[in-house]
């Protein structure tokens, strides 16, 4: 029995394994696909790409129930996919046709498949998080055993909704996981020139009576064992943490195509770039896990 178990054991990591890599490479491809797409205009307006951050989607994603929930920003492709949602339907709606997820109304800052449990990209900084508490209240409520999920930005921390939401959350212990996806940058601007903490979520995370975890965000190993222990951890009903996960700067494009601010000089940008490039263990920016 005992090598039964060892057995199991080994093969369902392995089977994790193949799966995180799976959704690595979809998200990656995925990304660079609307990018070309983009370039040929076929993709109209602007879609914001998520290259460089593929671990933490794709490691949320397969430590998920499939009755979970996922609630992401506008940069969501990833976490969209993540959730079992299909290539030809996201990029289709990127491209507005009617094989889209929903049917080429929604574009690509709007991707959303509840039957997978995406619950939606919001355009609008921070005002998928209360919703995502909400969420979760109806699954303490109808005692189902579901977590809610929300992904945000660095710059989302700025934002009142943000502290509305962990408030709330941490009050009624509700089955939420905050992911802070630290790049460093709020659009153009520098997160630690208008933030007085190092991890803007993962150091506010005491304010609220929640643990701070700070992991490297690249590293998908790392991100699915965070997950795991915090999916278990909200499944309970404990203290939820706030993860403040390490993401090396972005590679390839904010958007698409790159948008330089005018009379802005660029070479601290490239220095930080490079910087953080060279020390690869070091955190050029954070995952924050609340």
């Amino acid at each position: 029995l005992g090598l039964m178990a060892w057995s199991l054991a080994a093969f369902l990591c392995d089977l994790m394994a193949v799966l995180l890599l799976f959704g690595l490479i979809a998200a990656h491809e995925g990304a660079r696909c609307a990018y070309d797409l983009f370039l040929q205009n076929m993709i109209k307006g602007t879609s914001h790409l998520s290259l460089g951050q593929e671990a933490i989607a794709a490691a949320f994603g397969v430590a998920m129930r499939p009755d979970d929930y996922t609630f992401c920003t506008y940069r969501g492709h990833a976490h969209t996919l993540a959730r079992g949602a299909s290539m030809e339907g996201v990029l289709g709606e990127l491209m507005g046709k009617q094989c889209g997820l929903l049917g080429g109304k929604g574009g690509s800052m709007h991707l959303a498949d509840v039957t997978k449990g995406a619950m939606g990209s919001y355009a609008i900084i921070g005002a998928h998080l209360p919703i995502a508490a909400g969420a979760a209240w109806s699954a303490q409520y109808r005692g189902t055993k579901q977590v809610a999920v929300c992904f945000f930005g660095d710059g989302t921390t700025n934002i009142g909704a943000f502290h509305e939401a962990l408030n709330f959350a941490a009050i009624w212990k509700l089955p939420v996981i905050f992911v802070c996806e630290n790049n460093l940058y709020m659009e153009y601007t520098p997160i630690g020139d208008v933030t007085a903490v190092p991890s803007p979520a993962g150091d506010r995370a005491s304010a609220y009576g929640l643990e701070k975890i700070v992991i490297d965000g690249n590293d998908a190993d790392v991100v699915y064992r965070a997950a795991i222990k915090a999916y278990d951890k909200a499944r309970a009903g404990g203290e939820k943490p706030v993860d403040d996960g390490g993401v090396p700067a972005r590679r390839g494009m904010r958007r698409a195509p790159l948008r330089m601010a005018v009379g802005r000089d660029l070479s601290r940008d490239v220095d930080v770039f490079l910087h953080h490039e060279a020390l690869a263990g070091e955190r050029p920016g954070a995952v924050d896990v609340l």
